[in-house]
């Protein structure tokens, strides 16, 4: 069974940096792509990243050229760095991943458990 395990998340000021992790464990016959959202408090989920399995980078506006996303293969992880963090990107952050987890089954979302990101002075 895959299950994604996302930490990382903390209290930074504004100005910072802090790198998110996701450790997927259980294999996938196939990923389509993994990526990060977030949800802030009284407002929906959005998407921050993508990193699909050809190796093409999706960003939001808001966070474009401030956050990079990555995967180590040899781990199993993928990663979302984030420089010059503003208050407005407080939010639970939450990694996901789209595949098969074997090539009987559909495709299906994997979450992780969310991971706090707060920004403050």
């Amino acid at each position: 069974q895959v299950q994604l395990e996302d930490s990382g998340g903390g209290l930074v000021q504004p100005g910072g940096s802090l790198t998110l992790s996701c450790k997927r464990s259980g294999s996938m016959y196939r990923t389509n792509y993994m990526g990060w959202y977030r949800q802030a408090p009284g407002k929906q989920r959005e998407l921050v990243a993508q990193l699909f399995s050809r190796g093409f980078k999706k960003y939001a506006d808001s966070i474009e050229g401030r956050a990079t996303i990555s995967r180590d293969d040899v781990r199993d992880t993928m990663y979302l760095q984030m420089n010059s963090l503003k208050p407005e990107d407080t939010a639970v952050y939450y990694c996901n991943a789209r595949g098969q987890p074997n090539f009987e089954e559909p495709e299906a979302d994997y979450w992780g458990q969310g991971t706090q990101v707060t920004v403050s002075s």
